[in-house]
């Protein structure tokens, strides 16, 4: 049967559609001003580089609202901070000289890799030095304040972070899991050929560490030892069910790039066997985005409080003149981590 509407019995028809349409577009705009960052937070991009030359990245989100910043300077002489209520906002945020290296002796030299951390209501910085007298005396040091502000407190030396044997030994990191405080470090082992390998052991304090450290990975693929035989700048995130520590490998040129250690977050983390390493590089350099030597990782939380985000260094060109150490121009730059279907982290290539 057809029927047919009259002039008169279309208007309010038309005018109800157009209400509903008018309603449907308000309401829709409405949710997605309240979801604010959070809807485009995985396509989310940044300024990069977020910070230009300054390498060995960490950023830490804070309680008061604040990302902290801590990275190292290319002179290899200080320690900066700078702070920001977003990650975008640590490009132009003042940096603030916290501590400066001795004119002789320990922490003279080489001021490398410096991490600021949050620990029991005061703040730490742990970073490596050599001495004048023997530049590559690498050692793992530990600075403490007790102020609100890092910035602005006054930061006490609590002196050397001492490993169960002395040799050269940096990038030390540390982390709260179940209960437990964890430093992870690279350090040299004379009885194993090669440069570094890392090591984690439990902690007694934020300055010292308790027991036996063990070894969780040595260079041992390819990838691992180009120019150098180097596992360093552990870093580690929870997720998923699983613990997974960054690190990375090689000479710090264009062959510098990232592996990954998964363990289960319910093993026993001083125990090696509980660890599964990658046998490819999880991050590299990317030819297509010119952006060689990615490395030296770390992770925080886009504003959204959810989003994971990957900070790393990396350069902008390939050929480098001279020493890659002398070289000022690794870059911090900042991209959206992302977690494949497995609850395994997808870290893409480099972004420009």
């Amino acid at each position: 049967m057809t029927s047919h509407l009259s002039s008169r019995a279309l208007v309010p028809l038309l005018l109800t559609l157009i209400a509903c349409t008018f309603f449907g577009l308000s309401v829709q705009h409405h949710a997605d001003a309240q979801e604010g960052v959070q809807k485009p937070a995985q396509t989310q991009t940044f300024p990069n580089p977020l910070v230009q030359q300054r390498a060995d990245p960490w950023v830490s989100k804070h309680s008061d609202g604040y990302y902290y910043f801590s990275a190292t300077a290319p002179e290899y002489d200080r320690i900066e901070l700078r702070r920001s209520k977003t990650i975008s906002g640590l490009q132009d945020a003042e940096s603030v000289v916290v501590w400066r290296k001795h004119e002789r002796g320990p922490m003279s030299w080489h001021i490398w890799a410096p991490e600021i951390h949050f620990i029991a209501g005061k703040w730490y910085l742990y970073f490596a030095a050599g001495r004048a007298e023997a530049i590559w005396d690498i050692r793992m040091y530990v600075l403490e304040c007790a102020s609100a502000n890092p910035l602005e407190g006054e930061w006490i030396e609590k002196g050397k972070l001492k490993a169960n044997w002395e040799s050269f030994s940096l990038d030390a990191t540390t982390f709260e899991h179940r209960g437990k405080r964890y430093l992870a470090w690279a350090q040299n082992d004379p009885k194993i050929k090669g440069n570094t390998n890392l090591y984690i052991a439990e902690m007694e304090n934020p300055w010292t560490i308790k027991g036996k450290q063990v070894m969780i990975t040595h260079p041992e693929f390819d990838w691992e030892r180009v120019g150098y035989w180097v596992n360093e700048g552990p870093a580690m995130v929870c997720r998923n069910g699983r613990v997974f520590i960054t690190y990375s490998a090689s000479a710090t040129d264009a062959n510098y790039c990232m592996g990954l250690l998964t363990a289960a977050e319910d093993a026993d983390l001083l125990d090696a066997k509980s660890w599964h390493k990658s046998n490819t590089p999880v991050f590299k350099s990317s030819e297509a985005n010119s952006l060689f030597g990615p490395g030296h990782s770390c992770f925080t939380v886009a504003e959204d409080g959810k989003t994971d985000l990957l900070v790393y260094h990396a350069r902008s060109y390939k050929e480098i003149q001279g020493e890659a150490l002398n070289n000022p121009d690794r870059h911090t730059r900042v991209q959206v981590l992302h977690w494949n279907a497995d609850g395994t982290p997808d870290f893409g290539e480099p972004a420009k």
